[in-house]
């Protein structure tokens, strides 16, 4: 859903690359559900002021008509100057979406108007506040992104260097019990000759240091 939305930013234009994690790919998401809900309400918007210009036209159309037939009354009976305030009175209506040319109907509107006003530039504050937060958010996931990257690469080095120093402990170890065995061996043979040659037992090493105990 999200990359729906940056395509249809974006239009034929690329994507800018960004980092995609959980964290950005939420807010792509809440800014993604605010852009779609604003576009669905002006979508309403509009429908509903095309309505109203439907029936501003049936209705313009039907006073013509009864103007025209009951008092042979017309827009080329007009002069120009009249016929450009009229235009002006007619496009001011349509404009604040009144349903007379009253002055209580342009007084109402106009009320409504700056209170729609009021409205708009209040919600536009929230907005670019939350804007703000959400972009120090996303400073702040990418900096801890970027330190948790780094913390990663000098923990892969010290791994990679415990690694070395235990393939060295692990390569003496084995060197070590090979000459411990070695040992063993000589030690047994060397044994087995002198017992051959009639050693007394009593002058082994070992002897002697369980005499000295």
């Amino acid at each position: 859903q999200v990359t729906s939305w940056l395509k249809k930013i974006f239009g034929d234009e690329p994507i800018p690359q960004y980092e995609v994690n959980a964290r950005t790919i939420d807010i792509l998401y809440e800014l993604a559900e605010h852009n779609e809900a604003r576009d669905r309400d002006v979508t309403l918007l509009i429908d509903d002021m095309n309505q109203m210009a439907a029936n501003y036209q049936e209705e313009a159309k039907y006073l013509q008509d009864l103007l025209a037939g009951n008092l042979d009354f017309s827009l080329t009976s007009l002069s120009n100057e009249g016929t450009g305030y009229l235009n002006e009175l007619v496009n001011t209506a349509l404009t604040l979406e009144i349903k007379d040319t009253s002055l209580a109907s342009f007084i109402a509107a106009m009320n409504d108007l700056t209170w729609d006003l009021y409205e708009t530039e209040s919600k536009n504050r929230e907005l670019e506040q939350e804007l703000t937060s959400i972009k120090k958010k996303l400073t702040a996931a990418l900096v801890l992104e970027k330190r948790l990257q780094e913390d990663l690469k000098k923990t892969e080095e010290h791994l990679e260097v415990e690694k070395a120093k235990a393939e060295s402990r692990s390569q003496n170890l084995k060197f070590l019990k090979s000459k411990s065995e070695d040992f063993k061996i000589r030690i047994k043979t060397a044994e087995e000759q002198l017992a051959a040659t009639g050693l007394d037992q009593s002058l082994t090493h070992q002897s002697l240091v369980n005499l000295s105990e």
